[in-house]
């Protein structure tokens, strides 16, 4: 397996992604939409999760396909950026048709990022506004690191933030991930060096250093740098996709297996103050996929998007924690 053409979520033929951010506030919003609904499903395993229509995506539950994904920061605050990508598919003629009323679906999960030096006395929720812009601006290419949701996003060491990638499998189909990296834990080793995901990095994409070669658990909670000590303003929410056709039940399956791409990048993982949560789509442009191939290479892709993130974010002022990037150079 290798990764696709952009190593990005948009290597899903059908797939756009859009990012909105506002740097004073240190958050934003990033939003998946496809040309046409995907099925879709979701694996949540974190103690603390922040969602919006979850329930529908469940395989017993009626509604075959959604119409966009949302990742957010801003905690609840930031669900309402589902709010602005329904008012934009709306505006395009897009949703479930129910008689006379459309009614575009638009699931969403959030991770927390009210702490994190931004400011954050609006007046107004800004996040309907940043779904909105976000959805606007979807398209093939987009930015990782510390923009859309992965804007104010801090790891127990690092700056965390948005990452990408995907592998082609050997039918042809692809399968990527997109992540907004928050976590209790860290995704670095001893020294914020290395990466717990080096194993199953491709072509030097965070960095090239390779694994640790140090031997143990890795650091205790304890030595979290002391502006990263609140254990309830963390976590790693994901998307995975495939161009592979699956039902709602294999997209739970592959969402489930992908948890695992967390638990390889980040130590510790899916702790009671994470709100770890997979989404998995298919846009079904491909023949039915093997759901056990998918599964793992969703989990791998996963752990490359997650030191991917961590390795673009970029500094900013007011910064609480330093990034990869300058404690690296």
């Amino acid at each position: 397996m290798i990764p696709g053409p952009r190593n990005s979520l948009t290597d899903v033929p059908g797939l756009r992604v859009g990012n909105a951010q506002d740097d004073a506030l240190k958050s934003g919003t990033t939003v998946v939409v496809g040309d046409k609904p995907f099925v879709a499903s979701v694996h949540v395993m974190g103690g603390a999760p922040g969602t919006r229509e979850t329930d529908l995506l469940a395989p017993d539950k009626t509604v075959d396909a959604v119409d966009a994904l949302v990742l957010s920061g801003g905690s609840a605050f930031g669900l309402d950026a589902c709010s602005g990508v329904m008012e934009g598919l709306r505006a395009d003629g897009r949703g479930f048709q129910v008689g006379d009323a459309l009614i575009p679906l638009v699931p969403g999960a959030i991770l927390f990022d009210l702490l994190n030096g931004g400011t954050k006395g609006w007046t107004q929720n800004p996040y309907a506004a940043l779904g909105l812009e976000a959805y606007r601006t979807a398209s093939q290419t987009f930015d990782v690191g510390s923009v859309g949701a992965g804007t104010g996003a801090l790891t127990a060491m690092l700056k965390g933030g948005l990452g990408t990638a995907s592998l082609v499998l050997p039918d042809g189909s692809t399968v990527a991930a997109l992540v907004g990296v928050n976590p209790v834990g860290s995704v670095t080793t001893p020294g914020d060096r290395h990466f717990y995901a080096a194993p199953f990095e491709i072509d030097g994409e965070f960095g090239g250093v390779g694994p640790d070669t140090a031997t143990g658990l890795g650091r205790s909670l304890d030595s979290r740098k002391s502006v990263a000590l609140n254990p309830r303003t963390n976590t790693t929410i994901a998307i995975v996709a495939t161009d592979a056709t699956l039902s709602k039940a294999a997209c739970h399956r592959v969402a489930t297996a992908a948890h695992d791409g967390i638990a390889r990048a980040t130590v510790p993982a899916h702790t009671p103050h994470d709100g770890d949560l997979v989404f998995a789509l298919s846009t079904g442009s491909k023949p039915e996929g093997d759901t056990l191939l998918i599964g793992h290479a969703a989990a791998l892709c996963l752990s490359r998007a997650i030191a991917r993130a961590v390795f673009a974010a970029t500094p900013a002022p007011n910064d609480l924690l330093p990034c990869w990037s300058t404690q690296n150079s």
